[in-house]
């Protein structure tokens, strides 16, 4: 098996290191989104340099406002921050039990998750909402079984929730951006589930009988990953 990282940068387009720098506007997005073509490829831009989200915090929580695409956007945001979140503690001790193949493979997986996080950040700009904070008490990191149940529900998560905030979308680019990260979250949700159980990585708790997965409407998830958030989050305008 290929490590994620090279597979995803011999996949998606090369992207230049100016296109990740430089500030953006509301109205700069689309284009900021074509350049990127996925937001994968800010492993290679230097990425790995900084693993904090260093966007500020809001004292009364953050608000996803689902009135236009920006809401959408925010809302995928907010979940990009708690997998990167995760991750990143995972990788800066990763579990004994891991093998040295899974060591390098959750590595991968906490950069593509970070470029993610960036993506959203520096395309949304100041429509941005503040940083998470997270919390993972209920999570062993120290017990690899802890980690891969942890995965799994983080990966599960993520893709149902892109699959059903497709929907909410008006604008097709953004659609198009949409379906490139989910594409990376479900190649992360297949390798985790096939480690917890082989050959699990397309059963039926993720997969209907048409071969689709499944779509989580954005009440339900946040209410499932509102176990790992302490900042509280206010979601208006969501039918």
């Amino acid at each position: 098996m290929k490590n994620l990282q090279e597979q995803e940068k011999q996949e998606l387009l090369p992207v230049e290191r100016s296109v990740f720098t430089a500030p953006l506007q509301r109205r700069s997005f689309l284009q900021f989104a074509g350049a990127g073509a996925a937001a994968v490829a800010l492993v290679a831009a230097g990425c790995k340099k900084d693993k904090n989200n260093d966007g500020p915090m809001v004292p009364g929580g953050v608000t996803l406002d689902f009135k236009d695409d920006f809401g959408v956007l925010n809302y995928a945001y907010a979940l990009e921050q708690l997998e990167a979140a995760f991750y990143i503690k995972v990788a800066s001790n990763l579990p004994s039990g891991f093998t040295a193949e899974q060591k390098t493979y959750f590595q991968d997986i906490q950069f593509h998750e970070i470029a993610h996080r960036e993506f959203f950040k520096k395309a949304l700009g100041t429509a941005a909402i503040g940083s998470l904070e997270v919390n993972f008490e209920s999570i062993d990191f120290t017990s690899a079984s802890s980690v891969l149940g942890a995965a799994m529900a983080f990966e599960d998560l993520g893709v149902g929730a892109y699959n059903g905030a497709g929907k909410l979308l008006t604008t097709p680019d953004y659609l198009v951006l949409a379906g490139k990260i989910v594409s990376v979250e479900a190649r992360h949700a297949a390798y985790i589930r096939d480690l917890i159980s082989p050959g699990s990585f397309a059963s039926s708790p993720q997969v209907d009988d048409s071969g689709l997965d499944k779509a989580l409407s954005p009440k339900d998830v946040l209410a499932a990953a509102g176990k790992y958030i302490k900042t509280k989050i206010n979601v208006t305008n969501l039918a």
